[in-house]
C-alpha cells in the first residue's frame, strides 16, 4: 500500500508536516512524488472512462428523445385514424422513453459532477506534485552543499592532512639548515672584489677627497675671517 491510499489524501496532506516526522526526508519526498504521479495517471485514465461514459449516454439520450417524438406523432396518428388502442399504446411507450430519458440525464448529471470534482482535484494535485519537485530539488542541492562541506571539514580535519604539512615544514627546515651550512663556509673569509667593484670603489674615494677637500677650505675660510 502506498504512502496515500485515495486522490483526496493526497490533496489534503500536509507535505512540510510528513518531511519534518521523517528520518530520511530525500526518500520520503520521493515516495511522496512517486505516489503523485501514480494518482495522476489513474485520475486521468479514470477521466477518459467518464468522459466516454458521457458520450455513450448524450448518444442515448439524443436517441430516446427521437424515439419519445416518434411515440408522440404516432399516438397523434392513431387518434386520427379512430384507433384509440393504438394511441394509447403509443403514450405508453413515449411516457417509458421519457422516464429512460430521465433516467439517463441524472446519470448524465452525476458524471458531470464527478469530472468538475476530478478536474478541481487533478489541478490541485498537480500544483502539490510541482510543490513537491520543488521540494526535492531543495533537498537535493542542500544535501549536495552539506556533502561537500563535510568533506572538505574531514579533510581540513584528517591526521593524514596534519601529518603532511608536519612533513612539508621538516623539508623547508631541512633546507634552511642546508642553505645555513653554504653560507657558513663564506664567513670569515674576504670577499674578492670584482674589476667593477675596484672602479667604483676608486670614484667613491675620488669623491670623498674633493668633498673633504671643500670643507678644509670652508672651515679655513671661516677662522680667518
Amino acid at each position: 500500500m502506498g504512502i496515500f491510499s485515495r486522490l483526496s489524501d493526497i490533496v489534503n496532506s500536509n507535505i512540510n508536516s510528513m518531511l519534518e516526522r521523517a528520518k530520511d526526508p530525500e526518500k520520503i519526498i520521493r515516495l511522496i512524488i512517486q505516489e503523485m504521479e501514480d494518482t495522476l495517471v489513474e485520475v486521468r485514465s479514470s477521466s477518459v472512462r467518464y468522459i466516454a461514459e458521457k458520450k455513450d449516454l448524450e448518444r442515448r439520450i439524443a436517441r430516446l428523445e427521437d424515439e419519445h417524438a416518434e411515440w408522440a406523432e404516432k399516438a397523434e396518428l392513431a387518434l386520427r385514424k379512430d384507433r384509440e388502442d393504438l394511441a394509447r399504446g403509443a403514450l405508453a411507450a413515449k411516457a417509458k422513453a421519457a422516464e429512460a430519458i430521465k433516467a439517463l440525464k441524472q446519470e448524465l448529471v452525476n458524471i458531470d459532477d464527478a469530472l468538475a470534482r476530478q478536474s478541481e482535484d487533478l489541478a490541485r494535485l498537480q500544483d502539490k506534485l510541482a510543490d513537491a519537485k520543488a521540494r526535492e530539488q531543495a533537498l537535493k542541492t542542500r544535501h549536495s552543499v552539506a556533502s561537500n562541506r563535510l568533506k572538505m571539514r574531514s579533510q581540513i580535519h584528517d591526521d593524514r592532512m596534519g601529518d603532511a604539512f608536519r612533513r612539508f615544514e621538516q623539508v623547508e627546515r631541512d633546507l634552511d639548515e642546508m642553505e645555513g651550512k653554504v653560507e657558513s663556509y663564506d664567513l670569515g673569509r674576504k670577499q674578492q672584489k670584482s674589476l667593477a667593484d675596484e672602479f667604483a670603489d676608486l670614484e667613491t674615494n675620488d669623491a670623498v677627497e674633493d668633498e673633504l677637500a671643500r670643507l678644509k677650505a670652508k672651515v679655513k675660510s671661516g677662522g680667518e675671517g
